[in-house]
């Protein structure tokens, strides 16, 4: 492994663990086994490492969803909402440090002082939702999904989810045990009747 990448996923976990402030580039480089300077030389600092980690992020997470969608098939714009709640669910779970990382407030806080860092989370964001309002938009085109504003509905079922893992992430509640009614809530709330 090549040190830029092992630099990049020993402080997405340690990041993970403590929070961007309370991390330091001492401590990385320990961690990882190479010198600060090194860490230095592929980042500027320690925001640019933590600018990376979110780009990086960013770019699994589209790909990982393009991958699913043209893998798999959907009978119609309902099942395919539902489907994608089920797939970022499992996503998040694959990469828990990362989407701890994206759910730590001290990112926001970075984000209202670094423009790139605020570009990078909205982006996420932004994709995440974007996926679902396509899937809804594809579901009102094939009548599963009733009219209503595709991307105020997308947000809606987002914040559903994402509140939902939150739990999960921070330990409060197990997730999986209320995927069902998740997914009859998101039913309810979408289906052309």
């Amino acid at each position: 492994m090549k040190n830029k990448e092992a630099i990049l996923i020993g402080a997405t976990s340690l990041f993970s663990q403590k929070g961007f402030k309370d991390t330091h580039i001492g401590e990385i480089s320990k961690t990882i086994g190479v010198a600060e300077g090194t860490i230095f030389y592929h980042f500027k600092n320690k925001e640019g490492l933590f600018v990376a980690i979110l780009s990086a992020f960013k770019n699994n997470i589209i790909a990982e969803l393009d991958q699913y969608q043209r893998q798999a098939h959907f009978v119609n714009g309902l099942e395919k909402v539902e489907a994608l709640i089920s797939f970022y669910l499992q996503m998040a779970e694959a990469t828990d440090d990362r989407f701890l990382l994206l759910h730590r407030h001290d990112a926001y806080e970075l984000a209202q002082t670094r423009k790139e860092c605020r570009q990078l989370l909205e982006d996420i964001y932004n994709c995440l939702i974007d996926v679902f309002e396509k899937a809804i938009e594809q579901g009102q085109q094939d009548g599963s999904i009733r009219k209503l504003p595709s991307r105020k509905l997308a947000m809606i079922i987002f914040a559903m989810v994402d509140a939902l893992l939150r739990f999960n992430t921070y330990g409060l509640y197990n997730a999986g045990t209320l995927f069902g009614e998740l997914i009859s809530a998101c039913r309810n709330m979408l289906q052309n009747r």
